[in-house]
């Protein structure tokens, strides 16, 4: 989707997204030390503005205005301080070696865009700084259910993983997420990734 239709999508008053944090986020952060924190293609804000409750320093990205309007009235509503971005994800450079973790959810798109995005968090990671990808994983499409339906969006753990040659990888697995529907319950698949950036770390420039 491009930036027309995500802001097409966030115009209205109700949240897309459910208000609470991506479950994946709270299982692997949770116990982390907080920092820095970079949220890339953060939408309306619900993952930076949890890590913000708790008291990590969050910069959320995103290319859709109206998703960050509204990210910031719920911000001010949860009395939270996030400094919101407008820019494209596949065009801006965030600073080197400046957040301790990042974190890219559902970020689907083709393989040479996202591995340009992630080459691009990686270097964004202090040493010893922690990469957090979450997205609807390649076997979804015929095991899961809901998601992008273009396979050409979608990927899995290794795909990630081989996608961060300089980081450590600490988890790269398949996940599943139960999904409320009006048949009933039934689980979507998710690739996950969590990534260390070492003390000595080299990536090539894209």
């Amino acid at each position: 989707m491009d930036r027309q239709q995500w802001d097409e999508r966030y115009m209205t008053d109700e949240l897309i997204w459910r208000a609470e944090p991506n479950r994946f986020l709270v299982e692997e952060v949770a116990r982390v030390k907080p920092g820095r924190a970079l949220d890339l293609a953060c939408g309306e804000g619900r993952n930076a503005l949890w890590l913000a409750e708790r008291g990590w320093q969050v910069t959320g990205v995103d290319f859709s205005p109206v998703g960050l309007a509204k990210a910031r009235r719920l911000a001010v509503v949860r009395r939270v301080d996030v400094s919101w971005l407008r820019a494209d994800v596949l065009e801006w450079n965030p600073p080197q070696t400046a957040f301790d973790l990042v974190i890219v959810m559902y970020l689907q798109l083709p393989a040479d865009a996202r591995r340009r995005v992630l080459s691009r968090a990686a270097r964004a990671l202090t040493p010893g700084g922690t990469l957090l990808v979450v997205g609807h994983d390649s076997t979804n499409l015929t095991e899961g259910t809901g998601g992008p339906q273009d396979p050409a969006v979608l990927f899995s753990p290794e795909d990630v993983a081989n996608d961060l040659p300089g980081l450590d990888i600490e988890r790269a697995e398949r996940v599943r997420r139960p999904v409320h529907t009006e048949h009933g319950d039934v689980d979507a698949i998710d690739a996950l990734v969590r990534a260390v950036r070492a003390n000595v770390f080299a990536a090539s420039s894209d």
